[in-house]
């Protein structure tokens, strides 16, 4: 574990693998430990690398409100610091907005841009109100993390892992302070001014049963970047568990990786 200071924060990340590093960017969840269920899957002919921006369990910082400048700022000082030129950056959620305004500016950091399950700013009536019932339900805890669950995953997959790893999933996750700057920032977020000015080939993901960012928020994501490529998988929100290969073929062939399924276990 690394770990560097931007401003008043105290940013950690990861490193495995060697090689061309690959960025992968969290959204507004607990950190980057949303991604090991697929890092290990490109660790083989790249550096994986796993930032904790502010909002995450494990970066330290004021407490103060969350921007989408202020964590491009991060992201932009974690790949500098690994002194390896530019990187494939990818983000996930709100991730994909932070990454997508790195890449604005910030385009000698980022070499491949991936977006996945991202939107370009607020305007989605259904998008709106999701978030602002998720943040009234923190005040009771096991209402937030069951409706956590809703949103995060599609129902053919709460289907199809049966009840108590879905009874699991409801007590997963809590509110907190960090959650809910979190909720806050995805509420205010914009990007759209600077999707224009992208210039890393750059493939934007949409799932196809997201019950928090409906994909047609993706599809308009990807039509405001230049030369922006389009996928969509059958997936709710959080592709990375219930399509883990898929989302990997895409992306190591995207960066110019042959896939390598088995390397998920």
């Amino acid at each position: 574990m690394k770990e560097i200071t931007v401003g008043t924060a105290r940013v950690p990340y990861r490193v495995m693998g060697e090689g061309r590093p690959l960025v992968l960017v969290h959204g507004g969840n607990p950190g980057s430990r949303s991604w090991d269920g697929v890092a290990g899957a490109f660790a083989d002919t790249g550096t994986v690398v796993l930032p904790d921006l502010s909002g995450s369990d494990a970066a330290r910082d004021d407490g103060g409100e969350l921007t989408i400048e202020l964590l491009a700022e991060q992201l932009a000082a974690v790949i500098d610091d690994l002194g390896e030129g530019p990187a494939d950056v990818a983000g996930h959620s709100m991730g994909a907005l932070v990454s997508a305004a790195l890449a604005a500016v910030r385009p000698d950091l980022v070499r491949h841009l991936v977006l996945v399950a991202g939107l370009a700013g607020p305007g989605d009536e259904y998008f709106r109100n999701a978030l602002t019932l998720w943040r009234d339900l923190a005040g009771d805890a096991a209402a937030f993390a069951r409706y956590t669950m809703l949103i995060a995953f599609s129902p053919e997959h709460l289907n199809s892992i049966g009840r108590a790893a879905v009874e699991e999933l409801a007590t997963a996750y809590r509110a907190n302070a960090d959650r809910l700057r979190q909720i806050d920032l995805a509420l205010r977020m914009d990007v759209r001014g600077l999707l224009p000015r992208v210039q890393a080939p750059t493939l934007v993901i949409g799932c196809a049963r997201d019950a928090l960012v409906p994909v047609e928020n993706t599809r308009e994501l990807a039509a405001a970047i230049p030369g922006a490529s389009y996928e969509e998988l059958d997936s709710g929100h959080i592709v990375t568990a219930e399509r883990p290969e898929e989302f990997v073929r895409l992306v190591r062939d995207f960066i110019g990786r042959q896939p390598e399924i088995s390397a998920l276990g």
